[in-house]
């Protein structure tokens, strides 16, 4: 057996990536654990924090499920590089922050982001580590390529910079869980990056940047992707330094430069708008509910059902704000209750609690009316029951972590394709990858 692919996984949550790389008791996501799964891929260290709580109820999770060994709970930007592990692949769920270049400084490394955006900590590692991986495995909210809206794409543009001075191409694409079959509508961008030490980064070199995009990449592997329209790619360069793209990067568009997939390599951008290539099955919201095992609690009021209307329904009123001005709010109405018979909607970190709300979850059962449980919202996620079950963690904050997550499925697919590039060459890749 081949050596394992040694990670490290930063801001952690409860461990969305690990369960896709690693799989949960020898057992893979996809099949809802029931399929035996020999991962290619050990955690070696992890780091969890979260600034805005005393107790850190994330982490707890984590080091139930995984252990304290090498698992930190401190604020990742002052960790010292040296303390964690040589690794071949980085991961993480990074936040979406303002990721503007503040300031560069005289006889130093290189340049100084804004303090506390934890991008930044990601680039200290990759900067200060002497043996840098060779592979990264990123997850964001899907506006990070259209971010801030006064420079369509900076931000973005800022990462595949820095990425792109430290040696590594990159690929990205904005996948739709739910478009693969998985039980959720959650759109994220998921980004890969190759340091040009790796074989990847040989191979892309030694391939078109549109054939690496629509059939030959490690995402076009993993989620199947044909062009939206005629292949008519926006290429462009990221010139000069960190500084200039920060400052000027589409200064005067309107319009993000870039699509929902794309390449750098060598600082040259190649980007294009592509859609799913999927015929599959789904599984639909009505597959992961629990019945007849959810508590009461979880049930709707009759009391309250007037307001669950209200908030869900279409509105055109005035309202006043706190200095009193009044002002027009109207929004249209959502499907109540949630259909079963489709995917479910994106989990928000305010699907707990038993308050009437817009956009919490809520299904019609023979019992009545009722949110979902959170074993429920595991599933969403393709967690394994319970993974969050944890004494002195309230519904409300495992229903946190399920807004906060990711989908484990669309991480063990990206796990299994890269893999097969890191580790073959030959037309085999693909074929656990259906």
């Amino acid at each position: 057996m081949k050596e394992k692919i040694k990670v490290i996984e930063l801001f952690a949550g409860v461990g969305g990536f690990r369960l896709g790389l690693e799989g949960w008791e020898n057992k893979s996501a996809t099949s809802n654990y029931k399929d035996n799964f020999e991962s290619a891929y050990e955690v070696v260290w992890s780091n969890q924090w979260e600034p805005s709580t005393k107790t850190q109820y994330a982490s707890a999770v984590y080091e139930r499920r995984w252990g304290m060994d090498n698992h930190s709970n401190q604020d990742i930007s002052i960790v010292p590089t040296e303390i964690i592990p040589d690794h071949d692949l980085l991961v993480g769920g990074f936040p979406c922050q303002d990721y503007s270049v503040a300031t560069s400084l005289k006889n130093s490394k290189g340049l100084i982001g804004k303090k506390g955006v934890l991008w930044w900590s990601i680039h200290k590692i990759l900067s200060e580590k002497e043996r840098k991986p060779k592979y990264l495995f990123l997850e964001n909210v899907d506006r990070l390529l259209i971010s801030p809206s006064t420079q369509r794409g900076r931000d973005f543009a800022i990462i595949l910079k820095s990425l792109n001075d430290l040696g590594y191409a990159v690929e990205w694409r904005i996948i739709n869980a739910a478009d693969y079959g998985m039980p959720q509508r959650r759109r994220r961008v998921f980004i890969l990056a190759y340091h040009n030490e790796s074989n990847i980064y040989t191979q892309i070199k030694n391939n078109s940047s549109i054939e690496w995009i629509l059939k030959d990449g490690t995402l076009a592997d993993a989620f199947s992707i044909v062009n939206e329209s005629v292949v008519i790619p926006t290429v462009f360069e990221l010139e000069n330094d960190l500084v200039e793209v920060s400052i000027n990067f589409n200064k005067k568009g309107n319009k993000s430069l870039f699509e929902n997939t794309g390449i750098m390599i060598d600082g040259v951008v190649t980007t294009l708008k592509t859609k799913p290539d999927y015929e599959g099955n789904y599984t639909i919201l009505g597959d992961i509910i629990q019945n007849g095992e959810v508590t009461e609690e979880f049930f709707i009021d009759d009391i309250d059902l007037d307001k669950w209307f209200y908030f869900k329904g279409a509105k055109k009123e005035i309202r006043k704000n706190a200095d009193g001005f009044e002002y027009n709010y109207s929004e249209g109405g959502m499907i109540f209750p949630d259909p079963l018979d489709k995917s479910s909607r994106t989990i928000i970190t305010g699907e707990g609690g038993k308050s009437p709300s817009r956009f919490k979850h809520v299904i019609k059962t023979s019992k009545g009316l009722r949110r979902l449980s959170p074993v429920e919202l595991e599933r969403l996620n393709m967690f394994p029951d319970n993974h969050t079950e944890m004494t002195g963690i309230t519904d409300a904050k495992r229903a946190f972590f399920m807004g906060n997550a990711l989908v484990v499925g669309v991480i063990e697919k990206i796990g299994l394709a890269l893999k097969y590039k890191i580790n073959s060459n030959d037309t085999t890749r693909k074929r656990e990858l259906v």
